[in-house]
């Protein structure tokens, strides 16, 4: 296949492409900073032309060749955060360069915690987050989802902690004790990754970590003050993993591990191979949020097997894996679970489509000018997913799920185009345009007047009770009982506005929503307690805010608060001492709300 143009990458893999990695790296707490050689080799595809890499505030301090000798290097003009072209010129022949180099000050991918930001208070943590055009400011290397590489790593880390990678084996790795005269001493860690996997998904963890297994290609880690609420938590993966390899063919990736992250991570979970990055706010203590294990790993196949061309194919990932999710949903916990929580989903989508601009509610959308985050929403995920679902209902479940699954197995390791995925389903189904309209679907803004919508009798119930409570049922006599995760969200989400500080107390009361240990529901909670001025949930939203670096929920409340000017006050003297806690995706994010 030909390699598609990448608006956000400065690199020429047309000319010659980058196959493999080679990463030897010190992990440098005391400067937050990793430093060390990447190698890599190369495929010369234009003999004549240098090797163009990507890099964001990368410390170069050598190029080298396999022979060891220098050779010519430059780095261009800094080009916003899509950073600088790093061109290597190459002698004859030459398949493999190494740069020698360190990170920069406040690198966008690395996130390095203090003792006191941990679970256990001892020990400092770091993680990588490289989605979408972050793993440039850690590693120099073509950083497209279209060039898919191999890798392998030698990670040195202080003693004690616990090196961790998308890469490896349940044996490995295996620290090995190595003293230095200059240096506090460190082990070294190593690993290897057999299959091509785009730059964003190198990714790798550091800290104070222990595990448990729950079968064996499966295990669950965390600080050890996590592990065993992590661990019944997410007891299912295994049985997870085996329905989704019903559904979509054969899983590719040996391990399939989970890592509990401390809570600065800005997102719900990050599909690593072999070791999905979660945040501990998806621990609830009664499995009602495991759907987000569902949905990292339907990546497996959607994303990490068969990846999007560019970040303006991204629903290709998310679309596909929302609708695969809740296939694993389904035959886990039922269609009722996997209906009520498409509705709430649908729902989501409704409410963001009114806040989006036009373009930004298309799939197939053009990014030219933008960075990959501002087409972040819920229309690749949501939307994406209804596109799946209406074609599951113009041709069947029973025809749709073999042309997926041939999807994921012909194109297994390669980076495709909405274009290609559009030529593919309707070469599956010719009569397809007679049923659904693709290119609305596929090109134009909103959502199409097809969309399937989901249909939840648990959430009609919860419907029946917020208009109860409209009416003036005191909330100690709502018929709540045995109601889950989902149906708790459509009844705040449902709530009247105005309700006044007086409703909000007594449901309060009732309820003990201020102290909910679900992380869905006390944010629900506290997006309304600002919204109403039900200033006892102050202490609460502080400390959440202070404490969660969850993209998805610091946006929202930190947008409700600057929907007031005493709100707004409020917000910047909490923003201000949160914002070194956050990771630079949440961060950057909210620092354009706060101009």
């Amino acid at each position: 296949m030909s390699t598609p143009v990448d608006a956000h990458s400065l690199a020429r893999p047309d000319q010659v492409r980058v196959q493999h990695v080679s990463l030897d790296l010190n992990l440098d707490f005391e400067g937050q900073r990793v430093h060390g050689r990447a190698t890599l080799g190369l495929e010369r595809i234009d003999t004549g032309a240098p090797l163009i890499l990507d890099t964001h505030e990368l410390l170069i301090e050598a190029v080298r060749g396999a022979d060891g000798g220098e050779r010519q290097w430059t780095l261009g003009e800094e080009q916003g955060r899509l950073g600088c072209a790093l061109t290597i010129q190459l002698v004859e022949d030459e398949d493999e360069i190494s740069v020698i180099y360190s990170s920069g000050p406040g690198a966008e991918a690395l996130q390095f915690l203090a003792p006191s930001q941990t679970d256990g208070g001892r020990q400092p943590f770091l993680f990588t987050q490289g989605q979408a055009i972050l793993t440039r400011s850690w590693i120099p290397l073509q950083d497209s989802p279209a060039v898919r590489a191999t890798y392998d790593a030698t990670i040195r880390a202080p003693r004690g902690l616990t090196v961790l990678m998308s890469a490896g084996s349940r044996n490995g790795p295996t620290p090995v004790l190595k003293e230095s005269a200059d240096s506090a001493p460190t082990d070294l860690w190593r690993f290897r990754m057999e299959n091509a996997i785009p730059s964003y998904l190198i990714a790798l963890a550091c800290g104070d970590l222990v595990s448990h297994d729950v079968s064996e290609r499966c295990a669950i880690w965390a600080e050890p003050g996590v592990l065993s609420s992590a661990a019944a938590e997410f007891a299912d993966v295994e049985r997870m993993v085996q329905s989704a390899e019903g559904l979509f063919g054969a899983y590719q990736w040996g391990r399939y591990d989970l890592l509990v992250l401390p809570p600065a991570f800005p997102y719900g979970g990050m599909e690593n191979p072999t070791l999905t990055f979660l945040t501990p706010t998806t621990i609830a203590g009664d499995q009602s949020l495991v759907s987000i294990i569902a949905h990292e790993l339907a990546h497996s196949w959607s994303g990490n097997l068969v990846t999007n061309a560019t970040w303006e194919d991204f629903w290709l990932n998310e679309g596909f894996t929302v609708y695969c999710e809740g296939r694993i949903m389904e035959e886990l916990y039922g269609e009722e679970r996997a209906n009520m929580e498409g509705l709430l989903a649908w729902q989501n989508l409704e409410q963001e489509l009114k806040a989006l601009e036009p373009w930004q509610t298309v799939l197939n959308i053009d990014l030219a000018g933008h960075h990959p985050d501002d087409g972040f929403s819920g229309v690749p995920y949501n939307k994406g997913a209804l596109l799946l679902k209406r074609v599951e209902e113009c041709v069947g479940r029973e025809a749709l799920d073999p042309v997926l699954e041939e999807w994921f197995s012909a194109g297994s390791f390669q980076s495709r185009s909405t274009d290609e995925w559009r030529k593919y389903l309707l070469g599956a189904f010719p009569d397809l345009p007679e049923q659904m309209d693709l290119d609305e679907w596929l090109d134009a803004p909103g959502l199409p007047a097809d969309a399937p919508r989901p249909v939840s009798d648990a959430l009609t119930k919860v419907d029946g009770e917020l208009q109860r409570f409209a009416q003036g049922v005191a909330p100690a006599e709502l018929d709540c009982a045995g109601w889950v995760t989902g149906q708790w969200l459509r009844f705040l989400n449902g709530l009247p506005a105005d309700m006044g500080v007086k409703a909000m107390a007594e449901l309060d009361q009732t309820f003990g929503f201020g102290a909910n240990g679900n992380s869905e529901i006390l944010f629900a909670w506290l997006r309304l307690a600002i919204r109403e001025g039900y200033t006892d949930a102050d202490a609460s939203l502080e400390q959440f805010l202070t404490t969660v670096g969850r993209r998805k929920f610091l946006m929202p409340l930190y947008e409700e608060l600057c929907a007031t000017p005493e709100g707004r006050a409020r917000a910047e003297v909490i923003y201000r001492k949160a914002r070194p806690g956050y990771h630079a995706v949440s961060a950057i994010s909210l620092d354009k709300l706060f101009d």
